[in-house]
């Protein structure tokens, strides 16, 4: 059995990236595209809400991806479990996004198993914040990620919610596309549908809900988005897609089942039929 290569051997950072760099850049999100990639028909993903409450944080993602005019899926996933306490929401260049999205979830697991702790939440917020800067020469040639994370910190350090003073154990962080890491409050939005979602939020969000109650703003958002962008997909009854839900509370990240989101988005269209503004 041959030898492992010397770089395999060799003590270094904790960061699976940052070695990715040095042994295969090629390997790396957006690494060696041309000058010609913005005229690249890429699917791109849209819009991703999230809301914290009393619980924690929820993030929630429809589920088309468009190229140009087309609708390129009616079913990508744009909303994935990082590890055991947060997750990630892409908006942007659907490709590079989910490649970004698989390494990030590699990077802190290598973490962990590196250096026997998990990574703080502000450290992964960090960790992701440094991978969307890796990816600015593709970003300005217009294949973008910009992505939402989410989630609770193992350790108590919880922030105030401003709407009332109470404490919510979930935190949300926005990036922009040169790295750039901002904590928001109490909820947010990112994707073409992003301003509809988060006027809607404006009204609907309420700091003591519950975990459900959270869960049913998110999709109203959702909802309400793709009723003005043309980019974001709506809950289809007919075919049984809905958004994708991930919850992250103290005891875990926990992705949504279809049954119990579909139930969500069937009493919010319901809704809508006798009230279609909401």
């Amino acid at each position: 059995m041959s030898a492992l290569p010397a770089a395999y051997l060799r003590p270094g950072s904790a960061s699976f990236s940052d070695f990715l760099a040095e042994v295969d850049p090629g390997l790396l999100p957006g690494h060696g595209h041309s000058a010609g990639a913005a005229h690249l028909a890429a699917p791109h993903g849209t819009t991703i809400v999230a809301v914290t409450c009393s619980e924690g944080v929820v993030l929630a993602g429809d589920r088309r991806a468009t190229m140009g005019n087309l609708v390129a899926s009616r079913e990508i996933e744009k909303v994935f479990v990082a590890d055991s306490h947060s997750a990630v929401g892409i908006a942007g260049t659907a490709g590079l996004a989910v490649e970004m999205v698989r390494l990030f979830q590699l990077e802190l697991e290598h973490y962990e198993k590196i250096e026997g702790v998990r990574l703080s939440l502000d450290g992964k917020a960090n960790r992701l914040a440094a991978m969307i800067r890796g990816n600015l020469g593709a970003a300005m040639q217009g294949l973008a990620v910009v992505p939402l994370f989410a989630g609770v910190d193992p350790a108590p350090r919880v922030p105030v919610l401003r709407t009332t003073g109470e404490r919510s154990p979930g935190r949300i962080f926005s990036y922009d596309v040169v790295g750039g890491k901002y904590e928001e409050h109490d909820y947010h939005a990112v994707g073409s549908g992003s301003l509809f979602a988060r006027s809607a939020l404006k009204k609907r969000f309420d700091p003591s809900a519950d975990l459900p109650g959270a869960v049913r703003a998110a999709v109203e958002a959702l909802y309400d988005a793709a009723d003005d962008d043309t980019a974001t997909g709506g809950p289809d009854l007919t075919r049984r897609i809905y958004p994708v839900v991930v919850a992250i509370t103290a005891q875990g990240a926990v992705r949504w089942t279809d049954d119990a989101v579909g139930a969500v988005a069937q009493a919010v269209v319901t809704g809508r039929m006798t009230n279609p503004g909401g």
